[in-house]
């Protein structure tokens, strides 16, 4: 039974391709007895939403609230939830899913084939509120703040993801192309899984330098051949693991060349351009592995909300700026973001109090 809540809502949104998003106000969502009516502290601005906007990547219906990387706090619960009240402070798994098909009860929710990703196929969180099944309402641990939980919900769990499909062990070395977003979270997170070294790959000194900060060694790929530079620094063996987290062919490539016997290689970035293989030389006659890692699950985001919690995974340097649920200040951060400006992650804060600190 649905019951409705009456009153609006104000909520930013794709109106069509190439076109500002824009203020609305629509109706507050009902919820199902299974749902949760969550008020939203926090939404992050993902490069996503820059693709989304320009139609790279389509958006239906139109129009929808953008934003898929959100927290907040339960407003209202529905008759049957047990496990969350209002008042409970949580964070949103972005894929809402059947619960009940193959895929979701072997633990493989990204194929559902009913699956919805919030705010890119159903409303997002760039809204005063939203509703979502109850299942995909992750209790937040208080010693993240709503910032932190709602970027860890997108780039950190796609990093935790892509590092249980590479098996990495304790002991084991990992290089890792490209250190914005996902790869300082994957540093960190083959960290605590027991890697005794791991190698960051960028051309961006400032990236560079935050991962060094996070125990890595810097590999510059204008000033050296990462593939040469690493296999020195492996006294020739190469990495047992190596994450391509750019989507260029030409590192994919790199990582390929960079693992050693029995290596693990995981594709994330995401090319529309093919990627080459000498199948002896590099890939069955060192037995290495070719893996490719899409989005993350559900039952992975409790453990890792835990690592965030216990600052294995430290997500204090992730966001450093805040905006108000405002059109214009969302559309200027995804114009920035178009332009590759920084590496500057914004997060949009309805309460506005807080915001354009």
């Amino acid at each position: 039974p649905h019951h409705s809540t009456g009153g609006v809502l104000k909520a930013i949104r794709f109106v069509g391709v190439n076109q500002p998003l824009q203020m609305q106000e629509i109706p507050i969502p009902e919820i199902g007895a299974r749902d949760v009516l969550v008020k939203v502290k926090a939404a992050g601005v993902c490069h996503s939403d820059a693709h989304y906007r320009a139609g790279i990547s389509p958006v239906r219906p139109v129009p929808l609230t953008l934003g898929h990387e959100v927290a907040g706090v339960v407003e209202r619960a529905g008759a049957d939830v047990t496990h969350l009240k209002p008042g409970d402070r949580v964070c949103l798994h972005y894929n809402l899913s059947c619960g009940d098909c193959y895929h979701c009860t072997t633990g493989n929710d990204q194929f559902c084939e009913k699956v919805l990703m919030i705010g890119h196929y159903t409303n997002g969180g760039y809204a005063e509120f939203i509703a979502v099944p109850a299942r995909n309402a992750i209790p937040l641990p208080d010693e993240i703040p709503f910032e932190q939980g709602a970027t860890l919900m997108c780039a950190s769990a796609t990093a935790f993801h892509a590092l249980r499909k590479s098996r990495l062990k304790g002991g084991e070395t990992v290089a890792i192309f490209g250190a914005g977003g996902l790869g300082q979270s994957a540093i960190q997170l083959a960290k605590a899984f027991g890697a005794v070294e791991v190698f960051a790959v960028d051309l961006n000194e400032e990236k560079l330098s935050l991962a060094t900060q996070y125990d890595a060694i810097p590999i510059n790929a204008k000033e050296t051949d990462p593939v040469v530079e690493i296999k020195r620094l492996t006294n020739g063996k190469g990495v047992d693991v190596a994450i391509e987290m750019i989507g260029l062919s030409k590192t994919m490539k790199q990582a390929l060349q960079v693992a050693g016997v029995l290596g693990r290689v995981v594709i994330v970035g995401l090319s529309n351009q093919p990627l080459e293989i000498q199948t002896y030389t590099e890939l069955l006659g060192n037995e290495v592995e070719l893996i490719g890692s899409n989005d993350h699950h559900l039952q992975e985001l409790p453990l890792l909300l835990d690592l965030a919690r216990r600052k294995v995974l430290d997500t204090s340097q992730i966001v450093t700026r805040l905006i108000p649920l405002d059109a214009d200040a969302i559309n200027n951060t995804l114009d920035a973001l178009e332009r590759f400006g920084s590496g500057i992650r914004t997060v949009v804060v309805p309460d506005s109090d807080s915001a354009g600190t």
